[in-house]
């Protein structure tokens, strides 16, 4: 364990057990490396995808921005509340603006949790485009080990969706929930913990508490699932499968980190660490439609198309069970798929990557922006400022875009499979969604 020491606090050690937690996690985030095992995702020997600086001379720290307990702010102050790291905005491709607090910095890979989510998800979508895994089949026949666990009978498109009935409780701040205990079979426990059993004997362990299929409930075991499933359809580690399949074809600048358990397993559901210019180059494939320039004019696929097309394009069937879920009281009117997050925002719909501690994606269509924050909240979990900065990111797309921020939110008119969906958001309750 390093004995490296935190900035904010130059007192004490910064370890495995305490990484997460204020004041350490904002010195923790930038170094996890450092503290914990990771693997190398390489980003092969290509040429990075360029980054070109934008022409627009907008001041956006003066956007204004209507928080969600009704106060009138700036998105320079709920930057500057939400004890951001690090954030980078890009609108037509274009670097409009980027900033890095200490100790940080745009070679640094940073913590980006959930976020990473988001990537395997992708890699299991170039694995299907291939034939390499199909959705529809069992969990089991991919890793026949999950036969005696709640995930019998579980197919791969419920992983992928957050939608099987196995029993999780992700409860960061209750020490006994499901998430909490997985951490003790991971290794990362405490000085306590003994010898880690690890992430896969652990999933083993779950069991069904409803019919697959028959809900959505967000829960990180389900992305640990699909890690599994994708490396078994793979026949290759996590680490080299995004590396080849995600990282080096976007044309990423710096190699990623992927941290692992203490038996060697990748830790799926959060355990990517990247740059934040990295991160924004893989928002711009996913705004993009899954292309990026192929340096001739011309353009190539990373991700197919179809893939997010199906995210973007949410039915009855997936909204009505986000809405029964409790992630509709902090994103209404949002949907969940392939391992995304989808919520209306004041200017369209928008798709997300998010991590606790206050990691975001942000991918606005209709502006053509694309967002990045880094964060190192004192909580894992915050509402207020998750949703402040929801709304920052709509209000500067909507600036860059040229759209007028005094003209207020507007409601998105339609009405989808027979679902009404608003573009207004409202200060939310405090749900575990990431």
């Amino acid at each position: 364990m390093s004995l490296e020491r935190g900035p904010d606090d130059p007192g004490a050690p910064v370890t495995a057990y305490n990484w997460q937690d204020p004041p350490f996690n904002r010195w923790a985030f930038w170094h996890v490396d450092e503290i914990l095992p990771t693997y190398q995702v390489t980003r092969g020997d290509g040429p990075a995808r360029g980054l070109p600086g934008s022409a627009a001379a907008l001041d956006l720290f003066g956007v204004p921005v209507t928080r969600s307990d009704g106060s009138a702010g700036t998105a320079g102050e709920v930057l500057d509340d939400t004890f951001t790291d690090a954030y980078a905005v890009l609108q037509d491709g274009e670097l409009v603006t980027e900033w890095y607090g200490p100790p940080g910095g745009p070679d640094r890979p940073h913590a980006l949790m959930s976020v990473s989510k988001s990537v395997v998800g992708c890699v299991a979508a170039v694995l299907i485009d291939r034939g390499e895994l199909d959705p529809q089949a069992l969990v089991t026949a991919y890793v026949p080990e999950l036969a005696a666990s709640g995930y019998a009978g579980a197919a791969v498109r419920h992983v992928l969706d957050m939608r099987s009935g196995v029993r999780f409780l992700e409860e960061y701040a209750n020490p006994q929930s499901d998430i909490r205990r997985m951490d003790e079979w991971i290794g990362w426990d405490g000085p306590d913990a003994g010898e880690p059993r690890g992430l896969y004997p652990f999933l083993a362990t779950l069991q069904a508490e409803a019919p697959h299929g028959s809900r959505f409930l967000y829960r990180s075991a389900e992305s640990d699932v699909l890690g599994w499933v994708c490396e078994r359809a793979a026949g290759q580690p996590m680490a080299e499968l995004i590396s080849a399949l995600v990282w080096a074809p976007m044309g990423a600048e710096h190699e990623a980190r992927l941290l692992h358990d203490g038996t060697g397993t990748a830790v799926h559901d959060g355990g990517l660490c990247a740059t934040a210019r990295d991160v924004a180059r893989f928002g711009q494939m996913l705004l993009d439609g899954g292309a990026v320039p192929d340096g001739t004019g011309g353009t190539r696929r990373v991700v197919p198309p179809r893939w997010l097309r199906d995210g973007w394009a949410v039915d009855a069937d997936v909204r009505g069970a986000f809405a029964a879920s409790p992630a509709e009281a902090a994103f209404p009117g949002g949907w969940y798929r392939n391992q995304f997050w989808f919520r209306p925002g004041a200017y369209g719909d928008v798709l997300l990557g998010l991590g606790i501690y206050g990691q975001m994606l942000h991918v606005s269509r209709r502006t053509n922006t694309m967002c990045v924050k880094f964060s190192s909240w004192p909580q894992a979990q915050n509402p207020a400022y998750l949703e402040d900065t929801l709304r920052t990111f709509d209000a500067i797309g909507g600036v860059l875009a040229g759209r007028d921020p005094t003209r207020g939110r507007r409601r998105l008119a339609g009405v989808v499979s027979g679902l009404s969906r608003q573009g207004d958001t409202v200060p939310p309750p405090p749900p575990n969604v990431i």
